[in-house]
């Protein structure tokens, strides 16, 4: 009976999904606290703690269960990035605006990532979020993107959004857009 309701499901379109998501950037650019944000509010933690290593966390949007790999961004841990490449549904790159010093070591990393075996001739999803918005100093979205040259992103569908993690401005926008091309290409 229950294969049956799957069928309808799938015929319907409200079937569930569930994806993997890395969530990558620098130390302190925020990604702990974004995750937090898209969490229900009864899992969301009180006190955002910096990652070591790695945290595995959940959330859902629309009909898509995400588990998203909140990826330590200290140089000491990013080695374990590439450890994720391969079994990820989409990539959400997160970079702190007003951080203008770091911009070409955040620079540096996604193009390493891009150039990944396991990443280079896959269609995943990128969701970058020039996050800190809040900051007089920050960065617009589209500096950053002419900074980080997103334009020679050709093989990979990509968006840039604004954010400011501690109120949550550009996230829903954000997630959207990753979720829609998740839906896209995930079975």
């Amino acid at each position: 009976m229950s294969n049956f309701f799957n069928k309808l499901s799938n015929f319907f379109g409200i079937k569930k999904k569930s994806v993997k998501v890395i969530m990558i950037g620098l130390n302190n650019s925020g990604k702990s606290t974004i995750v937090s944000l898209l969490k229900n509010d009864s899992e969301k933690s009180p006190e955002i703690i910096p990652t070591i290593g790695l945290n595995v966390e959940h959330f859902k949007y629309q009909n898509v269960f995400f588990t998203a790999f909140d990826m330590s961004g200290q140089g000491r841990y990013r080695y374990l990035w590439e450890r994720y490449y391969r079994n990820c549904d989409g990539i959400i790159f997160v970079v702190d605006s007003s951080d203008r010093l770091r911009l070409a070591v955040a620079k540096e990393e996604l193009y390493l990532l891009l150039q990944h075996p396991d990443v280079a001739g896959r269609k995943l999803p990128i969701l970058f979020l020039a996050n800190k918005m809040d900051v007089r100093e920050a960065l617009s979205s589209v500096k950053i993107a002419t900074a980080f040259g997103l334009d020679r992103i050709k093989d990979k569908p990509w968006h840039i959004f604004s954010t400011n993690a501690l109120t949550g401005e550009g996230l829903q926008e954000g997630v959207e857009w990753l979720t829609e091309q998740l839906c896209q290409t995930v079975a």
